[in-house]
């Protein structure tokens, strides 16, 4: 028999079989990935050869930045920044038909990248603006599937730490092209889940009942503008510096902490002293997961690459069609089913060095298709069994998941049409990383 298909078959059944079984993940990947090696390598090689390639894995400056952005996302999710975020987001809104979920949108974008967490950005909107939505007769499943299907839009506006990971994985992609090629198809996820609250809403009659006035706005005179500047600052700051080359991704991260810990302590004060500990202790038991993850990764890499996995893979989907399109296709079914299962930094880590090959080899840029995979695990995140931005969002809504399952489905349509924009419209994640000068 084929010594790939072997491998792949000892990685995919150990994995299924340690993943129910609940072993985790970090775990089960490198054990599978040992185990995928036996048959042509003695175990002492293959435990010394794993050792190595987790070292090598983690032994990369780029990685820096992951800990920084985590460190900075959590300080801003304390920092009451929520609030202000959601009262500048109203005044964009306006009284158009389903205004307050327009708001929520709206927020889960900006609080969804400056945090760089779908969970948070659930988390947080969903318990300030839920209660306010409930007040003004909006359904709260209508609220609760609002709040959960946008809740994603941040990981792919930057700053994003699967954007870092990928870049690493990917063999190094550049992040600052990663960073301008996830703007479009972000905003794009939250317009088209706005047009289906515009429809929907329009059709049940909700409506705000407060307008402010357009003068008032543009001459700042609306308290909500000024409070929300400093935190809209973070993200000009920080993915600026990182674009036009000021600073490394790995240093804007530290620009991050350092921006928002001031911010926190001595411009809102929302944060005390006192509860930094327990901020650094959240962080670093994060970081040492997704760090670990990443150099466990390594070894199935390793072990990919030298029992050609890829091309067996590459092999079989050519073998179902030609067609560059169907192929493309083929992918995103795969990557949304795992999505549904799969957390996103390790299905990152697993199906980049699987699928990278085959897209690459029909033309497709190291660039478009991280975004291309990104935006499918994003969708993963919102679907069960393992959505956890779904779970989030429903418990913040006090609601049941059967009854905003069925509310969400129309949000997937349109999301899923958006998908297949950025697949087949490579100019969508490309043309401002042209425009920049990175590719």
């Amino acid at each position: 028999m084929n010594t790939a298909l072997v491998s792949g078959l000892i990685i995919l059944v150990l994995l299924i079989i340690m993943l129910i079984a609940g072993v985790p993940i970090a775990v089960a990947l490198g054990v599978s990935s040992v185990c995928a090696i036996l048959p042509i390598m003695d175990l002492n090689v293959a435990v010394l050869t794993g050792c190595q390639r987790i070292f090598s894995g983690i032994s990369v400056f780029s990685l820096l930045a992951i800990p920084f952005f985590i460190l900075a996302g959590n300080i801003m999710n304390k920092g009451g920044i929520a609030v202000r975020l959601i009262n500048f987001a109203k005044l964009i809104t306006g009284r158009a038909p389903g205004a307050l979920a327009q708001t929520n949108i709206l927020a889960n974008m900006l609080f969804g990248s400056i945090s760089g967490s779908g969970t948070a950005a659930a988390s947080a909107m969903g318990s300030i603006i839920g209660p306010i939505e409930k007040e003004e007769g909006y359904d709260p499943n209508f609220s609760a599937a609002v709040n959960i299907a946008t809740a994603p839009t941040g990981l792919l506006i930057p700053p994003s730490n699967v954007m870092i990971t990928y870049s690493l994985v990917s063999g190094g992609t550049s992040v600052a092209a990663l960073f301008m090629a996830g703007y479009i198809p972000g905003i794009l996820w939250g317009l088209a889940c706005m047009l289906v609250v515009y429809v929907i809403a329009k059709k049940k009659g909700y409506r705000a009942k407060k307008r402010h006035q357009l003068a008032a706005v543009l001459w700042f005179s609306e308290l909500p503008v000024l409070p929300a500047l400093p935190c809209l600052l973070l993200i000009v700051i920080v993915i600026g510096g990182i674009i036009f080359g000021i600073f490394t991704a790995t240093e804007g991260s530290v620009v991050a902490v350092v921006y928002s810990l001031l911010l926190s302590l001595f411009v809102y004060k929302s944060i005390k002293i006192k509860e930094l500990p327990k901020i650094l202790l959240d962080s670093a038991e994060m970081t040492g997961i997704i760090i670990f993850l990443i150099g466990v990764s390594s070894i199935m890499s390793w072990v990919m690459a030298f029992t050609n996995i890829p091309e067996l893979v590459s092999t079989a989907l050519l073998s179902v069609s030609s067609n560059k399109f169907v192929i493309l296709f083929l992918i995103n079914i795969i990557l949304l089913i795992v999505g549904t299962f799969m957390d996103m930094t390790p299905a990152c880590l697993i199906f980049t060095p699987i699928f990278l090959p085959v897209c690459t080899a029909l033309g497709m840029t190291t660039i478009h298709f991280g975004i291309m995979m990104i935006f499918n695990l994003c969708i993963g995140t919102i679907t069960p069994p393992v959505g956890t931005t779904l779970f989030v969002g429903v418990k913040v809504g006090k609601v049941q998941i059967e009854t905003v399952f069925r509310q969400l489905l129309v949000y997937f349509a349109a999301i899923f049409i958006v998908l297949m924009l950025v697949t087949y419209i490579p100019n969508l994640s490309l043309w401002l990383p042209k425009l920049m000068g990175y590719i």
